[in-house]
């Protein structure tokens, strides 16, 4: 078992911190083992972090809990920067566009917004509509579709904006680019990076493309075993715009070679995961 003991931080870097994980720990019902135990980390305020290692070491589940989706059976999770106001501050985008097929793409950006805790708010008008769907690479005109009327891509494009419509500070992705094909996956993984920037936004993504982490993050986190231990953070150092020239950089590759080497090679080893 590895215990991640976190540093003390200063104040200002407390400040800093949009989530931290104390001696956390997850053990579903009737599991012969948790799947999480005594687990901690620490997330920065406009950070994009993305959370790496084999299927089943619990990265899915690291990002319920900070969703709120899920609680822990043992420690704590502080999201500090929701103090007094949670709010609808946290989009999700799950692996598949969970859309709802009776409504049109309209309405199904307004779903959060009239399910939004603690009250619901007002919706938004069509012209935010269209806005949002221009960000996220669709037209005004697929406003009134139905999703069997949007290909695979619109579709996760429409779940996208469909968690960006209450303005959220922070951006939780689980897989949501896995079942589209090579090329679109590229440019949407440039147009989430743009999101993140523009908005200043806290995103944590959780992938199985090592290429995809690396693109997108400014940190890397490769977790392994059961219950899962964090086998390396790795800094993404550059000052490259996040576009297709940074895929074919020095800076790219040195990163990316870092994290395969953390998932193949390196054994578990205990470390601070600030």
């Amino acid at each position: 078992m590895s215990t991640l003991n976190l540093p003390p931080e200063t104040s200002l870097e407390r400040a800093s911190i949009a989530f931290e994980l104390r001696d956390v720990g997850i053990r579903f019902p009737n599991a012969e083992r948790s799947v999480i135990d005594n687990f901690s980390l620490r997330i920065r305020r406009g950070e994009f972090l993305s959370i790496v290692g084999p299927s089943g070491c619990g990265k899915s589940t690291l990002l319920k809990m900070l969703a709120g989706l899920l609680k822990p059976s043992a420690g704590t999770v502080e999201r500090s920067m929701f103090a007094g106001d949670s709010g609808n501050r946290i989009g999700f985008v799950f692996q598949h566009p969970t859309l709802l097929p009776w409504r049109t793409a309209e309405a199904n950006l307004q779903l959060p917004l009239e399910l939004g805790r603690p009250r619901a708010v007002a919706p938004l008008s069509a012209d935010e509509c269209a806005d949002l769907l221009r960000q996220v690479g669709l037209s005004p005109a697929d406003a009134g579709k139905r999703p069997a009327e949007l290909s695979g891509g619109m579709q996760m494009r429409l779940s996208l904006a469909r968690a960006l419509a209450t303005k959220p500070d922070v951006l939780l992705l689980d897989e949501p680019f896995a079942a589209v094909d090579d090329l679109l996956r590229l440019k949407l993984q440039e147009d989430v990076r743009r999101l993140h920037d523009e908005r200043k936004l806290t995103s944590v993504l959780v992938t199985h493309n090592l290429h995809e982490a690396v693109f997108l993050s400014d940190r890397v986190i490769v977790l392994n075993g059961t219950p899962a231990k964090l086998v390396e953070s790795i800094s993404v150092e550059t000052n490259a715009d996040r576009n297709s020239a940074f895929r074919d950089s020095p800076e790219f590759f040195d990163s990316l070679r870092l994290v395969s080497k953390a998932l193949f090679n390196v054994p578990v080893r205990e470390t601070a995961a600030s």
